[in-house]
């Protein structure tokens, strides 16, 4: 008689199986040979979840009637037989990484009449049944999602199979590979929003609702000028929701804006407000299979660089319309206008710099990259398309807005260049702060010289009017420091942005090349470096050379 190690595990299953029944092979034959066809099968893995629980209740129940040799036959085989398929199965991961991390395939089980095409859509057919009915909560029966199950048993199908078993086989695959993808796909856009999610990041972490991000840095700017230790997330949120409804964001649904809300940032000594603030928008349940952990960390990275370039502009902004303002309030203090002039130039610079480099993020990075996505996504075929096809826009993006560890020079090159910016607004406000006084003093002596003259009495007396010439002297000797500090700035201004233009200039990115030449569209700091004027064609030349 063959010991149990000589036998088929399948006849040694038939026989436990007659065992625990209490039945004759005869009786239990049909139903075993379903069975094994069914855990044999490519679908096994959407039936995976159930096959456990099943083989649990088995061992619990023979553990109950104390067969335990019969409980331990049975677990070493459900084993063997588990193993032999070529999708192997980590239960120990959780369901939030249900898609990602729980089911791989096993290389070295895959039969030698299975391409690794068709292994692949056999695993992502179990991987979108398993995601639907354990992730979605989805319990709609799988031969609902799957039409060509139902006739795969008919015996048509199976004289198809035994004259033309590869195309057959193909056929089946590719049929179940399709309803299964455009089914998951379907109730993760109609039921959990996917794709208005996905337009909702565009929104708010890439700043393109552009009357909303305007509004909330209005609203939040007497909060942030202060330090970062002094904010109170609380607060944030109010303005936030403010901000939501007195914009078009309002418009949005309201499963969107429920999940838009505040973050603030690890604080560093010396930060502001606008060193830690930034946007959050919460992700959970079926959608986080697209947007993980890592993903958020991405959108995290460049809303905080594109906060911060905005920020630039809006610095900017309000550093022209203090210059237009307090031109006219000035124009009685002649000897202010060269202190005028040389902020109004540098500020003129600063704009052009900032409004090249916002166009070549909006335009150039992100709506080209957003379109490409887009596109993808609208073609994609199954769960697995649409994620990589994102991770692929996250990863341009970061690159390009030079967050990349290949651009870290660039970057520091560049927020060396927003410091001046910030050194030029703290230079202005104080220099406007110290001309206005000087004026309103100006003013209110002129207007007590004339009310004392209404009055009947002398205008001033000589000591007065000495104390106020003496006073206007030294703000007149005031005025060549001033100057001298705005020539100072611009030196290290225009040094940083030449030393940013070279490195534009020797990027292997040909966009940041061209940009190069936008920055420097009337080839000012090209006159003075020579390292600046190679063409563009010679140096696509040299780097194709090397």
């Amino acid at each position: 008689m063959a010991t149990p190690d000589q036998k088929s595990p399948n006849v040694l299953l038939q026989n436990l199986c007659c065992r625990i029944l209490g039945r004759s092979e005869a009786d239990v034959a049909q139903q075993f040979q379903f069975a094994v066809r069914v855990i044999g099968s490519n679908f096994a893995p959407t039936v995976e979840r159930d096959e456990f629980l099943v083989a649990e209740k088995i061992k619990k129940e023979l553990i109950r009637q104390r067969r335990e040799a019969d409980a331990a036959l049975f677990s070493e085989l459900h084993r063997k037989l588990h193993s032999q398929f070529f999708v192997a199965s980590d239960p120990t991961v959780k369901t939030d990484r249900l898609w990602h991390d729980k089911y791989t395939l096993r290389k070295s089980m895959i039969p030698s009449f299975i391409t690794m095409d068709q292994s692949r859509k056999v695993l992502l057919i179990g991987k979108s049944i398993n995601f639907l009915h354990q992730v979605c909560h989805d319990q709609t029966p799988t031969t609902k999602m799957i039409a060509v199950t139902k006739s795969a048993e008919s015996p048509c199908d199976a004289a198809d199979i035994f004259t033309d078993l590869e195309n057959a086989f193909q056929g089946k695959i590719d049929a179940a590979y399709f309803e299964t993808s455009k089914y998951l796909l379907d109730v993760l856009n109609k039921k959990y929003s996917l794709l208005e999610h996905m337009q909702a990041m565009r929104r708010y972490l890439l700043l393109g609702q552009g009357d909303f991000i305007r509004h909330l840095m209005d609203l939040l700017k007497p909060e942030l000028v202060r330090p970062a230790t002094t904010l109170y997330q609380h607060n944030l949120t109010g303005i936030l929701e403010t901000a939501v409804r007195a914009t078009n964001a309002q418009f949005d649904s309201p499963e969107i804006l429920r999940r838009l809300d505040v973050r603030l940032l690890e604080v560093s000594p010396g930060d502001t407000g606008w060193d830690v603030f930034s946007l959050d928008y919460h992700v959970d349940g079926p959608i986080a299979t697209v947007f993980t952990r890592e993903c958020m960390g991405h959108y995290l990275r460049v809303f905080n660089f594109l906060w911060r370039a905005k920020r630039m502009e809006y610095i900017l902004t309000d550093i022209r319309k203090g210059h237009m303002c307090n031109a006219k309030l000035l124009r009685n203090m002649p000897e202010f206008s060269g202190v005028l002039h040389q902020c109004h130039i540098l500020a003129s610079e600063m704009v052009h710099f900032i409004h090249q480099m916002q166009y070549y993020i909006t335009f150039e990075v992100l709506e080209c990259s957003w379109d490409e996505l887009w596109n993808r996504v609208q073609q994609a075929q199954d769960l697995d398309h649409i994620i990589a096809a994102h991770e692929t826009f996250l990863d341009t993006i970061t690159s390009r807005c030079l967050l990349d560890s290949n651009s870290r020079v660039l970057l520091n090159q560049l927020r060396a260049v927003f410091d001046q910016i910030l050194e030029l607004q703290n230079a202005q406000d104080a220099m406007y702060r110290a001309a206005l006084e000087e004026l309103q003093r100006r003013l209110q002596f002129e207007e007590r010289k004339k009310q004392r003259e209404v009055e009947g009495q002398w205008g001033v007396t000589a000591a007065e009017e000495e104390e106020e010439n003496r006073r206007i002297r030294e703000f007149q000797d005031s005025i060549p420091k001033m100057c001298s500090q705005l020539r100072i700035l611009t030196h290290f201004y225009q040094g940083v942005v030449q030393q940013f233009l070279v490195l534009l200039m020797t990027s292997s990115d040909e966009s940041l090349r061209f940009l190069s030449f936008r920055l420097d569209f009337n080839e000012h700091y090209k006159a003075r470096e020579p390292r600046l004027r190679v063409s563009l064609g010679s140096r696509g030349r040299r780097s194709s050379h090397t």
